[in-house]
């Protein structure tokens, strides 16, 4: 890279630079957490040739970062907390009216304490989605999710932002449940119950390997799939809602995540990618 081409690189960088930072801001709650993640999406981009949608391919990276960093915060929610209250707007946001505004009106402590309580990809789905108008099929490639499931995400988290209660996981859970013990003893007029008649399976690439079909389609064909198997799960979380996982070992090989609406359940996901499971998404429920 020449220097002309490292100076240009930069000043489109500084372009995307107050946009990125609100982006941080809202799914962190902190100034210099979002500071932290921009400044390593630079950092990413020093190493990185060929973007041909800078803005939407930078928004990824910070959008992943802030995930990782959302996750690493298991035991500090009470200091989260508390940055919230007294977070400045960085440095970066002086000097932009707009942007400053908007973080006034929309990123206020009360709304970023709210945001605080949702899981991580529920605040990445809700805040890029609602916030920033990113599509579903894009925040499903961050998040590692169906573009569903997203929906389903960004759904639950709006309606905690909105004062509204959030989905039930108990009658998540027992439905879940419901699921595997029909599954475990063959019940497949039990299985097409829960199922919604347009219930879908989809599985990811390295499912696929390990023999699964990439997509199952209609509740009879969901059923059919299921029934007399999954003996070996056991109730799981996937990004704090309720699923199954498969363990071999003491390792993780493949989880079953779920989307339920209106008590039946939409979807089935198979998620077997190592980076995936291994990235502290799925939590086994005690018995």
């Amino acid at each position: 890279m020449t220097a002309d081409d490292g100076d240009r690189l930069a000043e489109a960088f500084e372009a995307e630079r107050p946009r990125l930072w609100s982006v941080a801001h809202r799914m962190l709650g902190s100034g210099p957490d979002a500071d932290d993640a921009v400044q390593e999406a630079w950092l990413r981009l020093q190493r990185t040739d060929g973007i041909d949608n800078l803005g939407g391919w930078l928004t990824t990276v910070v959008s992943r970062v802030c995930l990782d960093m959302l996750r690493s915060r298991s035991s500090r929610r009470e200091d989260d907390l508390a940055r919230v209250e007294d977070a400045p707007l960085a440095d970066d946001a002086a000097g932009h009216p707009a942007l400053e505004a908007e973080l006034a009106d929309a990123v206020g402590s009360a709304l970023l304490v709210v945001l605080q309580s949702l899981g991580p990809a529920e605040r990445l789905a809700f805040v890029l989605h609602d916030t920033f108008g990113v599509g579903f099929d894009d925040i499903a490639v961050i998040i590692g999710r169906s573009p569903a499931a997203t929906r389903q995400l960004a759904s639950r988290a709006r309606r905690r932002v909105r004062g509204q209660q959030p989905a039930d996981q108990g009658a998540e859970r027992a439905v879940v449940d419901a699921f595997l013990a029909a599954s475990r003893s063959g019940d497949f007029e039990r299985l097409l119950t829960l199922l919604d008649p347009d219930a879908v399976v989809r599985a990811d690439a390295a499912a696929v390997q390990m023999g699964s079909e990439a997509l199952v389609t209609g509740a009879r064909s969901v059923a059919e799939t299921f029934a007399g198997r999954a003996r070996a799960a056991r109730p799981a979380e996937i990004d704090g809602s309720p699923g199954l996982a498969w363990a071999h070992g003491g390792e993780t090989k493949v989880a079953f995540g779920f989307t339920v609406v209106d008590g039946r359940i939409t979807e089935i996901e198979l998620i077997a990618d190592p980076d995936v499971l291994g990235a502290d998404r799925i939590h086994a429920v005690p018995l």
